[in-house]
């Protein structure tokens, strides 16, 4: 059994399909090395994380909600690649949590997607990061992209 696959297997983790894009747009792109996904929201069949970080989400759930967005990043990269076991690293994540003006609380959200990533990666999974504060299409809580090398 392929060892990313196994370690997902351990954590109980079912990646789900990649979702469709919603525009004009693919999941994930690879040049050379390196692929990029395409910003990957807090939804994974009847799991959707909705709302404001700061009104209706608090740090836990807005954790919860880039942790889903991550879990769609890696079957976005399914799209490109083989197998997860193609990852040398996750180079940077960049999220994107939707909050209001004052919540202040987007580095602690986004730590829900960047644990997912060492959970799953080990120390090829630390990565570099952005977290911004930002209104959301359709209200989803979450929109995360990564880029890996392979």
């Amino acid at each position: 059994m392929p060892k990313v696959h196994h370690r997902l297997r351990e954590l109980g983790i079912e990646l789900p399909v990649a979702p469709e894009p919603i525009a004009s747009y693919v999941p994930a792109k690879r040049a050379g090395n390196f692929v990029t996904t395409a910003g990957q929201v807090s939804a994974i069949d009847d799991e959707i994380w909705k709302g404001k970080l700061g009104d209706s989400l608090g740090v836990e759930e807005a954790q919860r909600a880039t942790r889903c967005s991550a879990m769609n990043c890696l079957s976005a990269l399914l799209t490109v690649i083989d197998s997860l076991d193609d990852v040398k690293q996750i180079v940077s994540v960049h999220g994107m949590v939707n909050s209001t003006p004052d919540s202040g609380q987007q580095a602690a959200a986004m730590n829900g997607a960047s644990e997912f990533f060492v959970e799953v990666f080990g120390e090829s999974g630390k990565h570099a990061r952005t977290a911004v504060g930002v209104s959301l299409p359709m209200d989803f809580a979450s929109s995360v992209y990564i880029v890996v090398e392979v």
